[in-house]
């Protein structure tokens, strides 16, 4: 996991704004064009912090996702005036439901996308940092929550090799067998989320950790580049909320596919959109020139 890029080191606070964002719209906008950015983007963003692997990954379980969320939404919604043909049952498949799967299938994959670099970007630290003194008790939970995952899967990766070691793994023996010794790792797991659970916070609370007036040492300073970039962030995500409200961004699938105008205005919103969630790559990208241009002078 890379991890090392420019905008991780920039200051929790546009950290957190720049992913309220694309999160926010990516959730909320349904136009195509915004879809295919925001995921596109999210794709880019998250190769780039965790390399091919995280390719890999997407395809294993990303790609089942979005084939499943794109055919449910056909089979179970009937609504859009054009059909295509009938299933058993007597429904009618229309284009609209399947343009609506597709669309729906896309935002799920980049909003689980973007959640991805947030666990990556936001780690439990800054998220302490953001909100240790507004909802101390709240925070610590939810950063426990985003780095439980990372932290219960090497656990379990080695409680499966030690079982494996006296034969008690889950790819051996007959299906009873497995199923006891399926249990038997998840017993183990459990018990060790709640122990850990317990330990860090009691190891929270005799630190004093949520009391009123209790002073944090922290290692974060809001320079001018994190200015910068917060007034970008903030002009860029107000520009493209003004274009959703005056109907730049607006798309109707039902009851037939109608898409908001293309002007340059409607254009511009988009390339703002495009902008804001490339802010990261682009930083990353001057970085590494102004890295290079200096290794060279040397």
């Amino acid at each position: 996991m890379r991890n090392t890029d420019a905008f991780s080191g920039c200051h929790p606070l546009v950290n957190f704004i720049y992913f309220a964002f694309v999160l926010l719209f990516g959730m909320f906008f349904m136009h195509p064009v915004c879809l295919f950015i925001s995921l596109a983007c999210a794709w880019v963003y998250v190769v780039y912090l965790r390399g091919g692997k995280a390719v890999r990954d997407g395809l294993r379980y990303m790609l089942p996702m979005f084939i499943l969320a794109a055919v449910v939404n056909p089979a179970f919604n009937h609504e859009g005036a054009t059909i295509l043909g009938y299933l058993p049952s007597g429904n009618p498949i229309t284009l609209e439901s399947i343009w609506y799967g597709l669309a729906a299938a896309a935002m799920i994959v980049a909003v689980i996308t973007w959640f991805t670099c947030f666990n990556t970007v936001i780690t439990s630290d800054k998220f302490i940092y953001l909100f240790g003194r507004i909802i101390p008790a709240l925070s610590l939970v939810l950063s426990m929550t985003l780095r439980f995952i990372p932290k219960f899967r090497s656990q379990l990766s080695v409680v499966r090799d030690a079982q494996k070691c006296i034969g008690r793994d889950t790819s051996e023996g007959r299906l009873t067998d497995r199923l006891r010794n399926a249990v038997t790792i998840l017993s183990i797991m459990i018990t060790w989320a709640l122990e850990n659970a317990i330990g860090t916070a009691d190891s929270m609370r005799s630190r004093g950790y949520g009391l009123p007036g209790r002073t944090a040492f922290s290692i974060y300073r809001f320079d001018s580049r994190d200015r910068t970039l917060l007034i970008w962030l903030v002009l860029a995500g107000f520009y493209v909320v003004a274009g959703s409200a005056a109907g730049g961004l607006s798309f109707r699938y039902y009851p037939t596919v109608k898409a908001a105008s293309v002007t340059p205005f409607s254009v511009s919103f988009l390339l703002a959109y495009l902008l804001l969630c490339l802010t990261p790559v682009i930083l990353d990208a001057m970085e590494d020139r102004k890295w290079k241009r200096l290794r060279s002078a040397v």
